[in-house]
């Protein structure tokens, strides 16, 4: 068994809770393996399906969903969300040389990618993402840095214990208990959830959800006793979309698993020429005590 490398430092074997090392040997797959024996083959695209056993009960955003949220994020409309959160990244990780990421619930790997280009030149970071699409992974996996892993985030994490220096966790589940387990004591939390008004003016038109009054409480809750509350930040940005990149925001979200996109595009064609919405958002940023 090799040495775990810098990136695949704190990864742990679902299955023995053994440490996992990354074992890359010239026209072989890369494979993830435990001293025990267990391995993982990574997929053609790059990233690593650890889901095992009864896997999951709960329903991956299929291609069609990833690729319209690839599209509309490359396209720079949440640009002031990414770089909000780049601006705490950098700031948690000051004089950390060598700092290691997990995106928890990573999708695309959009957030990551600027987090980690947020760094400073001389940082040696590493990350990990997480998702429960394979469809998103196979993004993800092209980020420099990174391993890209199929998990269930309501799952125990396949990582070490106190092995992250930084959290992100972007519109996705909030696993608070495992994200103080494998962050480091004083490491940091950022966590992104939708404000009530979040996309408001178009919710009827692009068949969307709603959004909880009290969703920052339940935030806060949800991470438990270990954190504390350090920060909020609101990030509102107003949008003005074609009806093919109001399409792709309708698409890339839960709403997607739902919604019939020949009916959508319809209304869209007979809603006119552009939709104007405004994104809203709340940062949490939480430290971990202990």
């Amino acid at each position: 068994m090799q040495q775990p490398t810098p990136l695949d430092q704190g990864l742990r074997c679902p299955v023995c809770k053994l440490g996992l090392s990354l074992q890359q040997q010239p026209g072989r797959p890369a494979r993830l393996e435990c001293e025990a024996g267990h391995g993982f083959d990574a997929a053609k695209q790059g990233y690593f399906n650890l889901l095992t056993g009864k896997g999951t009960n709960f329903t991956e955003d299929g291609a069609p969903m990833v690729a319209a949220r690839a599209s509309f994020l490359d396209a720079g409309h949440y640009e002031s969300l990414a770089e909000a959160l780049g601006h705490r990244v950098r700031n948690a990780l000051r004089g950390n040389e060598h700092p290691r990421l997990l995106d928890a619930g990573a999708g695309t790997g959009y957030y990551l990618r600027q987090a980690l280009q947020a760094l400073p030149g001389t940082s040696a970071s590493s990350a990990v993402a997480l998702d429960i699409s394979r469809y998103a992974m196979r993004r993800a996996a092209k980020l420099p840095d990174t391993l890209a892993l199929v998990w269930d985030l309501w799952r125990e994490l396949p990582l070490e214990d106190e092995s992250f220096d930084v959290v992100l966790n972007i519109f996705s589940p909030h696993n608070g208990a495992e994200f103080s387990r494998v962050l480091r004591p004083g490491g940091t939390a950022l966590v992104v959830t939708p404000l009530p008004g979040h996309l408001a003016e178009g919710a009827a038109l692009l068949g969307l959800l709603g959004i909880a009054a009290d969703k920052a409480a339940g935030v806060v809750a949800s991470m438990g006793g270990r954190f504390e509350l350090r920060a909020t930040e609101e990030v509102k940005i107003p949008l003005v979309l074609d009806p093919e990149a109001a399409f792709e925001l309708a698409m890339m979200g839960p709403a997607g698993h739902h919604l019939n996109p020949e009916s959508l595009r319809s209304r869209l064609a007979d809603a006119g020429s552009a939709t104007l919405v405004t994104a809203a958002f709340r940062i949490q940023e939480f430290r971990r005590i202990g």
